[in-house]
């Protein structure tokens, strides 16, 4: 295998090294299924290098996209959902953070918070589960599983965050995975007459009552795993970027303020 493809299948399995089944049915399909190719959208700029190498290893394909980044020499590699870099002459590849420090940016959270909103896109957000503020200054999207610590304690502060005008917008994370006894609580929950009170009752440590429907849990979990989710909960602001893990509602709000002051 040629050792651009090896490092970038290294590369989804430490990312996802707790579910064998999605490095098998996503990069892994990404990569050698079809054969992946390169659409290079910055070509006339990329050095013909990166072109030839790309198109020789990865041919066939649409998904690979390739772009300029201010540091010279370096050039910013798409592939799907996941980010890395490559040389202008093709022979190193490097996984990690581009920061700016001037600007104390981090390009490559940018990069990333741009292919989150680009799949969050299709997301209905008609059925998403929400707590919080009603007339929000901030909305999160939430990964929650019922059966994790923090996700409790995060669900147990929903009036602090809507005292600190926040709403929060649920989806479906059950880390077992699929057909697991989390993902048919959450599936209960998404098809309970009342949802709030089938998320209260979970999340309080308790079964709703059994029921099923027309539910959007797989979709979620597929999002999450797409958008590098690994743990509960995480939390995505509406600029795409993640939070992982449990944010006391006053300390989140300054986070988002800040957010949103720097992105003026």
């Amino acid at each position: 295998m040629p050792e651009f493809l090896r490092s970038l299948l290294m590369i989804a399995l430490m990312r996802h090294r707790h579910c064998a089944d999605l490095l098998a049915t996503g990069l892994l399909t990404l990569l050698l299924s079809v054969g992946l190719a390169a659409s290079v959208s910055a070509s006339e700029v990329v050095n013909n290098d990166i072109n030839e190498r790309l198109q020789r290893l990865l041919p066939d394909m649409d998904g690979v996209t390739v772009s300029e980044t201010p540091m010279d020499g370096l050039f910013e590699v798409r592939i799907g959902s996941e980010l890395v870099y490559i040389s202008e002459d093709g022979r190193y590849l490097l996984q990690g953070r581009l920061i700016d420090l001037d600007t104390q940016r981090d390009l490559t959270d940018a990069s990333l918070s741009e292919l989150r909103l680009e799949q969050l896109a299709s997301l209905d957000r008609s059925a998403l589960i929400t707590f919080g503020a009603t007339d929000p200054v901030h909305q999160v999207l939430v990964f929650t599983d019922p059966d994790c610590g923090f996700c409790r304690r995060l669900h147990e502060q929903v009036d602090g965050y809507a005292e600190a005008g926040i709403q929060i917008q649920y989806l479906a994370f059950p880390r077992a995975g699929l057909g697991s006894p989390t993902y048919d609580t959450l599936v209960s929950v998404w098809c309970a007459e009342d949802q709030h009170a089938a998320m209260d009752m979970a999340k309080a440590g308790r079964r709703p009552p059994a029921a099923t429907c027309d539910n959007p849990v797989a979709e979620h979990y597929q999002l999450g795993q797409a958008l590098g989710v690994t743990g509960t909960p995480a939390l995505v602001t509406m600029d795409g970027l993640v939070i992982p893990g449990f944010v006391p509602p006053e300390q989140l709000r300054s986070r988002l303020d800040n957010l949103a002051n720097s992105a003026r």
